[in-house]
């Protein structure tokens, strides 16, 4: 497949995306960016949230995992069900109750202005940085693949990653990516069964026994109860990954602002049941993709590893139609994960921030909006390119559920704080208690790690919980 022909699939495949923005965003307006006008249906919702969660980065490290981590990954994924039974039985009814457009407005009315705003900083650092991950592997694989072959260089097909999303979000936000992810999941899904189909073919194996072939393999041992220093150690990947699910799904603006889309709170937390289910099982392909890619490229001598296997052998060696399919489920798979982030981003940065519904009327809400969201179109931009220079050999997906374990911990404790006890706490020293609590965290895992052997992993966003919690107790107000 030439550079053209790659070139004019992505033009075809964007194109698509800028004619459902065409059609949702006929009657544009504020209420339509951030609420999607309060009119999603949950099925589509619940289906487009899976392309979002799993986004460009699971699509490319999940099964760049198995060579070195088997099926332990499933862990984590088996402690997101914990997590999510959380969210729809006591997050969404909180958030349909308080009628919410950002989640972090409830800090405000449970603790204060300077609790609120801490909040609202820490989702944003934390979306930028999880959005531009997301998006630099996205943006080196197309680099890899075509623009260094046309002569782009790499902040050149940043920019035009980052434009594309602006395109088709700038409109009506919301209103717009609940249906564009929906397209953007199928086309994901078809891509990884179509890798799977042509792959298991290479290995000469037929439908019927595949999954008694991923089963059976060393590679899918999925449960590690042996040593509990280790960073695959069942129970510390089980309960972070619930609290994984709380603080990124639960906690996060971007997911919420789904679910908040739908009518009823019943739509929500039946979009968020349904979710919950084909995530799992959608996991567990992806990683029965990796081991099947992990398989081939040693039988076959193929030196590829972590992030370079599946786009290696995708270019490389399973052919033209794989390769197509690849291309399609990759951009699919990150853009999915990176508009509703646009979005997010704009939403909580106008309203939490600037607070502009206070303080505007509606047509100058409209203007700062539209500012508000070119600004942070050229923060990703900045923040990707900065990227290339950082991260060199480590798989992506760990990098990201690292970084979110110290800048969602704070969210974590405040909300925790906030539901499971009646305490007010002095609002003005919460933004102190939110950055020394990763800082600490660092120190202890750091110091762990080397005097007693102990790996805190995906834990460590448990531990910046806790301190945080235990930091609000020690300025809890008399009442």
């Amino acid at each position: 497949m030439n550079s053209t022909q790659i070139i004019l699939l992505i033009l075809s495949y964007f194109g698509v995306l800028i004619l459902i923005s065409y059609f949702t965003g006929k009657k544009s307006s504020n209420d339509a960016f951030f609420k999607g006008n309060k009119e999603s249906p949950w099925f589509v919702v619940a289906f487009g949230m899976i392309g979002a969660s799993l986004s460009g980065v699971t699509f490319i490290s999940v099964p760049g995992w198995i060579e070195a981590s088997q099926f332990s990954y499933m862990q984590v994924v088996l402690g997101y069900i914990v997590g999510y039974l959380v969210i729809g039985t006591v997050l969404l009814p909180l958030y349909y109750k308080l009628n919410l457009t950002s989640i972090y407005t409830y800090l405000e009315e449970r603790f204060g202005d300077y609790s609120y705003k801490t909040g609202a900083s820490f989702f944003l650092i934390s979306r930028v940085v999880g959005a531009s991950f997301r998006l630099f592997l996205v943006a080196n694989v197309l680099q890899i693949i075509l623009f260094d072959e046309i002569g782009i260089a790499f902040w050149q097909t940043v920019v035009i990653t980052v434009l594309l999303i602006w395109l088709y979000t700038f409109k009506s936000g919301i209103k717009t990516i609940v249906w564009t992810d929906t397209l953007q999941t199928l086309f994901m899904l078809i891509a990884v069964g179509v890798s799977i189909y042509f792959v298991s073919d290479e290995l000469g194996l037929n439908s019927g026994n595949i999954l008694s072939f991923v089963l059976d393999n060393d590679l899918s041992k999925t449960f590690f109860f042996d040593d509990f220093k280790s960073s695959d150690y069942f129970w510390k990947q089980f309960i972070s990954g619930a609290f994984i699910a709380i603080v990124m799904t639960g906690l996060d603006q971007d997911m919420m602002q789904k679910n908040l889309t739908c009518k009823t709170l019943k739509d929500a937390q039946k979009n968020m049941f349904w979710f919950t289910i084909v995530l799992t099982i959608v996991n567990f392909i992806f990683l029965s993709l990796g081991l099947l890619l992990t398989v081939y490229a040693e039988q076959n001598g193929i030196d590829a590893h972590k992030d370079d296997l599946f786009p290696l052998l995708a270019k490389n060696y399973l052919g033209t139609g794989v390769f197509v399919f690849f291309l399609i489920g990759l951009i699919a798979a990150a853009y999915s994960s990176a508009d509703s982030a646009l979005t997010a981003l704009t939403t909580s940065f106008s309203i939490d921030i600037l607070d502009i519904e206070k303080k505007l009327d509606e047509k100058a809400q409209v203007v700062k909006r539209k500012q508000i969201h070119i600004l942070f179109s050229l923060i990703l931009i900045l923040v990707i390119i900065s990227f290339k220079y950082l991260i060199k050999d480590e798989s992506v997906i760990a990098k990201l559920f690292v970084f979110a374990g110290y800048t969602y911990g704070p969210l974590l404790g405040l909300y925790a704080f906030g539901l499971f006890t009646k305490w007010q706490v002095k609002d003005k020293l919460v933004p102190i208690i939110a950055i020394l609590s990763p800082i600490l965290s660092y120190i202890i895992s750091m110091y762990s790690s080397k005097w007693l052997g102990f790996e805190f992993g995906f834990f460590i966003l448990i531990l910046n919980g806790f301190l945080t919690f235990m930091g609000l107790l020690m300025i809890k107000r008399k009442v």
